[in-house]
């Protein structure tokens, strides 16, 4: 099978921000998934860089048109390497074979009698550099740009769009994966239940000189769209190249929904003018803002992608665009959120996992994956993969990344989990259990090969990291058939682990203000006389025995959003329950994991910060390297889970 997937190529009025970002990363994320499945695939991007903003943009920067794009363009080429994405072709408009096809095409159309001449007046805005019509308009303004549009009257070429709205209107009917997600589609036959105006598609030289002639006149230049649109042709040897014929009916494009009308209606009626078989389908995504705001040059709150990548990695950022987005929906953008899926998916969940299982094989099988040759029904791990492998080829296959993110993320939880039933710690220690102890550790280990797999698309550094410290070939994620790789049992006997850094590094959060000194001596004295009413209201030894004291494990643990102080823990005591401690401070989710801690078990259950906590965890205030910090109470040795202290 084959797969051409394209972006939009990007204006260059403005430098890349994190909108350019994610449809890239999409893009990108489904051109790697597809070459897993075994397709031949193209991936393309590139810049667009004729019309009125780009020559007003270059006079306000003192440059020329050519030397403004130039500028413009290297720097979308140059973002790219940051965020790990790898097309195979970009592509400008300005590039010699580009303006080469669109004069052909125009040619094309206009012998076929679809461009005609005509005056007309209409209302010009230069945002959107088209023609809007009066039902597009809100309180007389552009919706997008919010400005009121000028009143031209002048002379311009027009395409004939309206000659093929039935057509159009009833491939979407007949297809309906031609636009996705549903609600797009359904927005565009909307659009054409009413009569489809003809296109406008020159400007004459005497308003706007960049931009590429049209070839039966040199008085006019070509209108932005009929040249953009034109890219996904020229990118692949329109009309007679082995790729055109390879790669166009496939043809996949990822956009935003702000550029949905010009892909959705005038793409395709010239492709039909053209008499050519119409692209396979539209991904159509949302909006981010930022803190909930829109984003935007004006108010100042324009995310730059190599900042993202600089504060918090690639694979971070790719991750939390993925996860957080729920494709063809809006999404917000904030630090927080991003530093809380950091510290919570990527360190204290896979992180975690891939340390704590190399580590127990490092320590317990000498760094080797260990055989397994005792018949053994565990199969829990193996019936969760292979249902995530199921789950993950349908969503992704689909745009979804983020419940294909979602179903891996049940792995890795499982896993977790894993351990903590199976007691590898203990195992170790009976002779007449190394079979168990070996197929505990392998089916880890295994699960963790699967997930180079799944995770590769979304975040390849880091997988390409895990390959490594699993032992695994270089190629290994060159897999060409998914489903025969993904399958359980490939991960072979005896491989020698590598040790590797972690993954993901926590991320500090920023701690609250200090108090100024009049309250913090206030506090102090609350607490000293909080303290003697203590001492002096002693408990007796009867109501002592009242208090439960229990040894629990923990099982997960989390930062509490919007608290550097607070953590959850969830806590097996034999049974699961929640504990709030305010530990951050001294302990990160991914050191306490597996941890046994000594908890008050019988305290009424108390809300904290919107959590409810159905316990204390106790813990000693010492003196450590001369800081005073808390330190987790726990017991000397392994003991199960639930035992009562005494």
């Amino acid at each position: 099978m084959t797969t051409y997937i394209t972006t939009p190529i990007y204006y260059v009025n403005a430098q890349p921000h994190l909108g350019h970002a994610y449809t890239t990363i999409v893009t990108d994320t489904y051109s790697r998934f597809r070459r897993l499945t075994g397709d031949k695939v193209r991936f393309q991007t590139g810049t667009d860089e004729h019309g009125d903003k780009i020559a007003e943009a270059a006079e306000r920067e003192g440059e020329s048109p050519k030397e403004y794009v130039d500028r413009i363009s290297g720097m979308f080429r140059d973002t790219w390497p940051l965020l790990n994405i790898e097309p195979d072709n970009f592509i400008r408009t300005t590039d010699k074979n580009h303006v080469a096809t669109v004069q052909r095409i125009l040619q094309q159309v206009h012998d076929k009698g679809d461009i005609y001449f005509d005056k007309y007046t209409g209302q010009y805005c230069t945002g959107c550099e088209r023609f809007l019509t009066e039902k597009e308009l809100v309180d007389g303004k552009c919706p997008d740009h919010l400005t009121v549009p000028e009143e031209i009257t002048e002379q311009n070429y027009f395409f004939r769009m309206s000659r093929y709205q039935q057509e159009l209107i009833d491939h979407i009917k007949a297809n309906p994966e031609f636009i996705t997600p549903e609600r797009y589609r359904n927005e565009v036959l909307s659009f054409l239940s009413e009569p489809l105006e003809d296109l406008c598609i020159s400007r004459p030289t005497s308003r706007l000189t960049w931009g590429i002639p049209l070839p039966f006149d040199d008085k006019f230049v070509t209108y932005v769209w009929f040249d953009a649109l034109i890219n996904y042709l020229t990118g692949i040897g329109y009309p007679d190249g082995e790729d055109f014929e390879t790669y166009w009916s496939v043809a996949e494009h990822v956009i935003a929904k702000d550029i949905l009308k010009p892909h959705a209606i005038y793409w395709p009626t010239m492709i039909l003018s053209m008499g050519l078989p119409l692209y396979k389908k539209l991904h159509v995504h949302g909006y981010w803002n930022v803190d909930e705001t829109k984003m935007s040059k004006s108010i100042g709150n324009v995310v730059r992608p190599a900042e993202l990548v600089g504060k918090y990695g690639v694979d971070c950022f790719r991750y939390f665009a993925l996860r957080e987005m729920s494709f063809g929906l809006d999404a917000s953008f904030s630090a927080d959120a991003i530093v809380a899926r950091k510290n919570s998916d990527l360190a204290n969940d896979l992180g975690n996992l891939f340390s704590r299982s190399t580590a127990m094989v490092f320590k317990y099988n000498d760094g080797v994956v260990p055989s397994v040759s005792v018949a053994d029904d565990d199969t829990v791990l193996k019936d969760l993969a292979e249902s995530v492998l199921a789950t993950y080829l349908e969503t992704m296959n689909n745009f979804q990344f983020h419940r294909s993110l979602q179903a891996v993320w049940e792995l890795i939880s499982q896993a977790n989990k894993y351990i903590v039933t199976n007691e590898p710690w203990t195992l170790v220690k009976d002779p007449e259990r190394v079979g168990r102890l070996n197929t505990v550790l392998y089916n880890l280990l295994e699960t963790l090969r699967l997930l180079t797999l799944f995770l590769q698309p979304v975040m390849p550094g880091t997988c390409k990291k895990m390959a490594a410290g699993l032992g695994l070939p270089e190629d290994s994620l060159l897999v060409t058939n998914l489903k025969e790789n993904g399958g359980w049992g490939k991960l072979e006997s005896g491989t020698g682990l590598k040790q590797i850094e972690a993954l993901f590094p926590r991320t500090k959060t920023k701690k609250k203000e200090q108090q100024p000194p009049k309250q913090k001596a206030e506090k102090k004295n609350k607490k000293q006389k909080t303290k003697a009413e203590t001492i002096e209201g002693a408990i007796t030894f009867d109501q002592f025995q009242k208090v439960e004291l229990r040894v629990a494990e923990i099982v997960a643990a989390e930062t509490v959003k919007k608290s550097d102080r607070l953590l959850k823990l969830t806590v097996n005591a034999p049974d699961e329950r929640v504990i709030v401690a305010g530990i951050a401070e001294y302990y990160s989710p991914e050191d306490i994991v597996g941890m046994q801690v000594l908890i008050v078990a019988n305290l009424q259950p108390v809300k904290l910060m919107g959590v409810e906590s159905q316990g204390m965890v106790l813990a000693a205030k010492a003196e450590v390297d001369g800081k005073s910090r808390l330190v987790l109470s726990t017991v000397s040795a392994h003991v199960p889970a639930g035992s009562t202290v005494s």
